[in-house]
């Protein structure tokens, strides 16, 4: 019982030894780190963000409005629903689309997604081997 009761007293003098000598290293420390330091850090990490999103999500958009507005009859595009078709008539803000032999869409110049390439061939995307060619699948849906 002895034995406890000492063990006792003797542990809670070291924890009290310990307690003083980390309050004696917590006043031991160097200062804060100046807060400019942070401020250029932030700095730093908004222009990363900006030339790695924010630039080249807007370069896309000024490219895209220019093939908007670039839009001529012939023209083959692909709708925001994902229908493929042919300009037939350009207008101030709209289009009309066939998407059909005979059966046509006027659609805002905005709902344009992409433009594929014109009929006449001028602009033509170039398609890589693994891309089935359209005049293909055409031919399939005949059939």
């Amino acid at each position: 019982m002895k034995f406890f009761t000492v063990f006792s007293l003797f542990t809670l003098g070291l924890s009290g030894l310990f307690a003083q000598v980390s309050w004696a290293q917590a006043s031991g420390q160097p200062a804060p780190a100046d807060p400019t330091s942070f401020i250029f850090l932030m700095i730093a990490m908004v222009a990363i963000m900006y030339f790695i999103v924010i630039r080249p999500q807007q370069k896309e958009q000024k490219e895209h409005q220019k093939r908007i507005n670039a839009l001529k009859k012939g023209d083959k595009v692909v709708t925001a629903g994902g229908m493929h078709g042919v300009v037939r008539t350009v207008k101030e803000k709209t289009l009309v689309v066939e998407i059909a032999p005979n059966i046509k869409i006027t659609l805002n110049r905005q709902s344009v997604s992409s433009v594929l390439e014109g009929e006449n061939g001028k602009g033509k995307k170039s398609q890589s081997k693994d891309e089935p060619d359209e005049s293909d699948e055409d031919e399939d849906l005949d059939e």
